[in-house]
């Protein structure tokens, strides 16, 4: 039989391959003939590529019609053998369009032909009724010799779709672009695919039974062989499985990501393990570089929060070190120019880089104590190898890397050495960056980071992380070294601006304290001075101006001067403040007062109507002004809107004087009043400043009242009150009691009592306006000096005492007062009714006269005259001797008037 099948639109195939009885999807080592023999006939699960064609065999007998009928002919044209056997086949399967021509092809296969077509069939399985069958027909005989036929028949929609299947896996295992590779039960490689080839470097060809051991290094290989047994073991899926190794020909180290899953036969019988690899080396690599970038953004976060919280050199030095080691290195050191931890402005040898430097911090995370890690670069390393120790001041050579590093502001990288060279510690160092630190274009210092052997060498973002490192550092070294400096210079202003620590002052007993409301400057615009007026009287003076900081204390500094320029006039506490006001009101401008008391009137009009006027060059100050007088024990005092003095007397409670309180120092217009009060002995008188009795937690007469309690109890016991205790510990008393860390003003705080000069210390007398009054000052003078003891000062006594007495009779007007008061010095005053002052001059060789007060200048430690109510007053005052001084020599002193 040769014909078609009716219907021209069925092809015509033959099958002409032979199926191996073994299945192709299994692995079968190289064996000998006869143990290939006794695998074949072992028993063995089923299980080959017709249990995806599901072949279906039939055989024809003598009469065409069927004899025998395979399970796998039920299974596939959906009739039992009972149903089967002895039906004509043609009648049985095919449509009855196509019966005729089937007839024929069975007379044919009966006659001893072959056979091979495509054959229509009716299926009750297939979806619309009927199917097309691929059948192979093999002429047979039976038992008789008589003819008859074996028949294989396939679904050819099976065979379509096994055909499918296989192109498709074709062309995902060859066009992909992942690497696909096959391993076989015996865990030898059965097949790879040419990107997989490509990835680890070899042909294609070379592949084939090969073991993991021949593609990895041990340790990698090893890991992948346990891999693919557990895979092949457990049929659980292994996905991104790194792995590392070097292709052929290569010394760059590669990584891998390996996914493996096992596979299966048709009837679910594992017959080998599928792959697939990537090559994630450039990935690995971004990853790492994504993960330094991350890394070192959190240490610059760190190095943000922890560099910089102290002002201090050596501990923000220590803070860069705490960041550094070991997140970024294993050993560093900072080293700092001596110079500028001295506070020179400009040390010797900056330009070159070969000053002094100190070595002020040193961390490392491998050693117990400093090393000679980057000090081969410092002098004399050769023959004396000892590393540099915290603390110590050295110089590196101009050649050296350091040097070199310091004078131009580069980055150097210094190699690790070689271990034989020497058995010091800096054999294991991979390498180390020489930085140096570099603050508003100027170098401070020199900042070393190392890392040993095993370390990741240095790289171009290890570099760049260095410099921002200390960079960070040195601005903070730098902030700290201005800081210094300003400090510094801020506390030699403010203690020139304060009188010294115990003042001193005739008759009475002085304390003082005085506290900055900001404790990192010190200084501030509240001040107090105790002023020596001539006659052994006592300025004392308390005053604010508005304002803190430096600023307030250049304008404090200058209305302290003016007040000592102004009470050496001695004029009265209101003159002063009167004259305080206008010198106040031209504070801040160049055109001096009248120009400045303008300006603040424009200011002040200004305010009003407009209240972003910029008034901060108007200078505003309180001041109180008291002038005590030991002889009369009487007190002048004058307020400018100051806080009012306390005073406590013996035995009573602190009281607020009535001081008229006049309007601040800068306002201008308003004239100051004054009053006189008498201080009996042992009063105690408190000036202070409104940080003292005022801040944002009571109000200013809660404060008054609090500092007056303070002042009736010092010492915490019934009964007492300030005028009883130490002076000393009644100023610590009151600070402890008051709230005087609210930190909101600075506080001055100045305690006098009062110690007025006995009657015995003083010698008073009037002399009327005749010459014989000269002889009687000069008898007076004597006895009362010779009272005292003091013999030594007689002469001198006499002789300006005289000059002074005959000044008032030739120029005067009036009685004359003789005075001598007798305290810590000497003072002698003469009182007449003239209002002309005194006026020294140099007379001419040829004048008999004019050389009295040259002399008064020349015997005495000092002289002057001030205005009284009712006359003048000259004066001069003479130092009590001491055993270790002679004083002036009179008669030496009149040959120089010649």
């Amino acid at each position: 039989m040769s014909e078609k099948p009716a219907g021209a639109d069925i092809p015509e195939e033959t099958v002409g391959s032979q199926v191996s009885p073994v299945s192709q999807g299994s692995s079968v080592p190289d064996m000998s003939p006869m143990s290939s023999m006794s695998a074949v006939w072992q028993s063995s699960p089923p299980g080959s590529i017709y249990d995806y064609i599901q072949v279906a065999s039939f055989a024809l007998g003598p009469d065409g019609r069927i004899a025998q009928w395979s399970e796998r002919a039920a299974e596939l044209l959906g009739l039992t053998a009972h149903q089967a056997i002895g039906k004509d086949p043609v009648e049985a399967f095919v449509p009855p369009e196509y019966q005729e021509t089937g007839h024929r092809a069975v007379a044919d296969i009966l006659d001893g032909r072959e056979w091979t077509g495509l054959v229509p069939y009716r299926s009750p399985q297939a979806p619309n009724g009927h199917g097309i069958a691929e059948v192979y027909v093999m002429p047979a005989q039976d038992e008789g010799g008589k003819r008859a036929a074996l028949c294989i028949a396939v679904d050819v929609s099976a065979l379509r779709g096994l055909e499918t299947d296989l192109a498709s896996s074709q062309a995902v295992f060859g066009q992909s672009p992942l690497g696909f590779f096959l391993f076989g039960t015996d865990l030898r490689m059965l097949r790879v695919n040419e990107r997989f080839a490509k990835v680890f470097g070899r042909p294609t060809e070379e592949y084939r039974g090969v073991t993991p051991h021949d593609l990895l290094p041990r340790g990698e290989a090893d890991r992948l062989a346990a891999a693919l047994r557990q895979v092949l073991d457990s049929g659980q899926a292994l996905t991104d499985m790194p792995l590392m190794g070097q292709t052929p020909g290569s010394t760059d180290r590669r990584r891998w990501s390996v996914s493996l899953y096992r596979l299966h036969s048709g009837s679910g019988r594992p017959i080998g393990i599928a792959g697939l690899a990537t090559d994630v080396t450039g990935r690995r690599r971004a990853e790492q570089e994504a993960a330094g970038v991350r890394r070192n953004l959190a240490l610059l976060n760190e190095a943000g929060a922890r560099i910089g919280t102290s002002l201090d050199l050596e501990t923000t030095a220590r803070e860069l070190l705490d960041v550094a080691v070991p997140q970024f290195c294993d050993l560093a050191s900072v080293d700092l120019y001596q110079g500028l931890l001295s506070g020179d402005e400009t040390p010797p040898g900056l330009a070159d880089g070969s000053a002094e430097l100190r070595r002020v911090a040193f961390a490392s995370a491998v050693s117990d104590g400093p090393v000679a890690f980057g000090d081969i670069c410092r002098v004399n390393t050769a023959e004396d190898p000892k590393p540099i120790q915290v603390g110590e001041v050295h110089r590196y050579p101009f050649n050296s890397l350091c040097a070199h590093a310091l004078r131009t502001a580069q980055v150097r990288v210094v190699p690790g050495r070689d271990g034989s060279e020497s058995l010091e510690f800096g054999a294991m160092l991979q390498s180390t960056l020489v930085v140096p630190m570099v603050a508003r274009d100027t170098v401070v210092g020199l900042a070393q980071f190392s890392r040993t052997k095993g370390s990741e060498p240095f790289g171009e973002r290890d570099r760049a992380l260095a410099v921002e490192l200390a960079a960070r550092a040195a601005v903070s070294i730098d902030n700290a070294r201005l800081y210094r400096r300003e400090h510094e210079r801020a506390l030699i202003l403010q203690r020139s601006l304060l009188p010294p620590g115990d003042p001193e002052a005739a008759g009475l007993d002085i304390a003082c304290r005085y506290l900055p409301g900001n404790a990192a400057t010190e200084v501030g615009g509240d001040w107090f001075d105790v002023i020596e007026l001539p006659g052994h009287r006592t300025a004392l003076v308390v005053g604010d101006v508005m304002g803190r900081g430096l600023r307030a204390a250049v304008a404090m500094g200058e209305l302290r001067t003016a007040v000592r320029t102004l009470a050496l006039l001695d004029l009265e506490p209101a003159e002063v403040l009167s004259a305080l006001d206008e010198i106040a009101l031209g504070l801040g401008t160049p055109g001096g007062s009248h120009a400045g008391a303008r300006a603040g009137s424009r200011a002040r009009g200004r305010q009003t109507a407009d209240d972003s006027s910029d008034l901060t060059e108007v200078y505003l100050a309180t001041c109180v002004y008291a002038v005590y007088d030991p002889v009369t024990r009487r007190c002048t005092f004058a307020n400018a809107g100051h806080p009012p003095p306390v005073l406590v007397e013996p035995g009573e409670n602190a009281l607020l004087m009535e001081v008229p309180p006049g309007m601040p120092l800068g306002v201008g217009g308003e004239p100051f009043e004054e009053i006189e009060v008498e201080l009996p002995d042992g009063a105690l008188l408190a000036l202070y400043t409104d940080g003292l009795v005022e801040s944002r937690d009571h109000t200013l007469d809660e404060g008054l009242q609090a500092l007056r309690a303070a002042l009736d109890t010092p010492d915490g016991a019934d009964g007492g009150n300030a005028a009883a205790g130490s002076l000393e510990d009644v100023c610590d008393h009151v600070l402890s009691t008051l709230d005087t860390h609210h930190g909101e003003d600075d506080i001055a705080l100045l305690m006098a009592r009062v110690q007025g000069l006995s009657a015995e210390s003083v010698g008073d007398w009037h002399l009327p306006s005749a010459p014989q009054s000269v002889g009687r000052a000069r008898e007076l003078a004597r006895e009362q000096l010779e009272s005292w003891g003091l013999d030594g000062l007689v002469d001198t006594t006499e002789l300006l005492v005289s000059e002074l007495v005959t000044n008032a009779l030739r120029y005067g007007e009036g009685e004359i007062r003789l005075r001598l008061l007798l305290d810590r010095t000497l003072v002698c005053e003469v009182w007449d009714g003239g209002l002309v002052q005194p006026r020294r001059r140099r007379a001419r060789d040829t004048d008999e006269g004019g050389r009295g007060l040259q002399l008064v200048g020349l015997l005495s430690a000092g002289w002057g005259s001030r205005r009284t109510p009712l006359g003048k007053t000259v004066w001069f005052e003479l130092a009590l001797p001491d055993g270790r001084s002679s004083g002036p020599d009179s008669v030496e002193a009149l040959l120089s008037l010649w």
